[in-house]
């Protein structure tokens, strides 16, 4: 019975990740200028975040959810204006010469600025809330299954992003140093017409 909601959950986590917003392009991004790793470690950060929720929806906080949701002006604001300022670093990034080296620090701090940004769509919650409700989840399920059903939903959040960072890994050394420069700008762009968007979203 188990693995059941643990199938579900993962098909949960690969359908919310799918679409790719601005955490994608991210991944992408990133992926291109600087390898797999610290484009997936973008993703990981993004299916950490989604676990939260998860957990939320799972686990019927609906406390949590509210406050989430009664503050989501200001998450919105906070999120948007830190989208622009990426979307602007990344437009005005020159492309690296060689491959950059894998740095822990720089890891960690793409992880936790992916995880927090991530979270600071509190909207999010609503979807999670609607499917699990649509399947019947999140009501009455015990400690082992809500656990395992977040579980699926990392796991397939995470399989998206895996599976997103590998495609573009196999085309990063056919894009030459201009090309890199052109995905810079216009990841820059989209990145900042995000922002813009979650600024004036909000009422």
């Amino acid at each position: 019975m188990e693995h059941n909601f643990l199938l579900e959950g993962i098909v949960i986590g690969f359908s919310l990740a799918l679409p790719v917003g601005p955490i994608g392009i991210l991944c992408i991004r990133k992926t291109l200028a600087e390898g797999h790793v610290p484009g997936f470690i973008i993703g990981l950060g993004a299916a950490s975040a989604d676990a939260i929720y998860g957990c939320i929806a799972a686990f019927g906080l609906s406390v949590v959810s509210n406050l989430l949701l009664s503050q989501q002006i200001w998450f919105r604001l906070i999120g948007g204006v830190f989208l622009c300022y990426l979307g602007i670093k990344t437009f005005i990034a020159r492309p690296a010469n060689q491959s950059v080296p894998i740095n822990g620090r720089g890891l960690l701090a793409s992880y936790v600025s992916t995880f927090l940004l991530t979270l600071t769509n509190p909207i999010s919650i609503l979807a999670f809330i609607g499917i699990f409700a649509a399947l019947g989840l999140g009501n009455g399920l015990d400690l082992s299954s809500a656990w395992t059903l977040v579980l699926g939903v990392f796991l397939g959040s995470v399989l998206w992003f895996l599976t997103l960072s590998t495609s573009v890994t196999l085309f990063r050394d056919k894009i030459s140093h201009v090309g890199l420069g052109w995905v810079n700008r216009i990841s820059g762009i989209l990145i900042i017409a995000f922002g813009v968007l979650a600024i004036l979203s909000f009422r």
